[in-house]
């Protein structure tokens, strides 16, 4: 039995594999220098699986307000164990598309509240709590494969809400979770792109890009 890693030996370890120009090209995708190592995702997934399942420290390891650590609580961290505080905590602390998808992608929606999360959020007014709920809902129709489709068409109109938000990171989401919908079944792809022929009708340039984003690619498939 191999003993527990602490927080400071996470911390050491991913130090050791800080790459300074990686995080010069994470930041023009958009990605957040704050706290960021620039350690590639391999890497931490090699570290979470040395690390196990370990709810006490992926909260040690989320408090440092590293970048990298961050995502790497999101793979350790037991959705089980996972409460709606904790997701709202860790919600309001997203600086960066990419920990709030990590943390939705890899632990969120596998969590008892996933849905409930995705609605509450879906009206939230912060950028990344609000693109967490689009997110959330896009792994949840990937990931929910028992799910039935009365769950995902109730998000609909959630996403049809939403699909005004201007904000980048907010509208793409939208569109993701629109279209991960839409392809879980040719029913649901029929209502998604019912969804989107409203939300084209709206008169916003988020609303126009989502809606024919989204129509491109679900009506390839009907």
């Amino acid at each position: 039995m191999h003993q527990p890693m602490t927080a400071p030996e996470v911390l050491t370890r991913l130090r050791a594999h800080a790459n300074p120009a990686n995080v010069a090209g994470m930041a023009r995708y958009g990605i957040s220098s704050a706290g960021t190592l620039g350690v590639p995702i391999p890497v931490l997934r090699a570290l979470a699986k040395e690390c196990g399942r370990d709810h006490a420290l992926a909260a040690e390891v989320w408090a440092s307000g590293v970048h990298e650590a961050r995502i790497l609580a999101s793979l350790i961290d037991d959705p089980a164990l996972v409460t709606r505080r904790q997701m709202n905590a860790w919600a309001r602390e997203f600086d960066s598309w990419d920990v709030c998808d990590q943390c939705c992608q890899n632990l969120f929606r596998y969590t008892p509240v996933a849905w409930e999360m995705a609605v509450k959020w879906s009206a939230a007014k912060p950028e990344f709590v609000r693109r967490a709920a689009f997110s959330l809902m896009a792994g949840l129709a990937v990931k929910a494969k028992d799910a039935p489709d009365a769950r995902f068409e109730a998000l609909l109109p959630l996403i049809a809400a939403a699909a005004t938000d201007e904000r980048n990171m907010v509208r793409k989401a939208v569109n993701w979770a629109l279209r991960a919908i839409g392809k879980r079944n040719p029913q649901l792809r029929a209502k998604a792109i019912a969804t989107a022929r409203e939300i084209r009708a709206v008169d916003s340039p988020a609303a126009r890009w989502i809606a024919a984003d989204a129509l491109r690619e679900l009506c390839q498939h009907t």
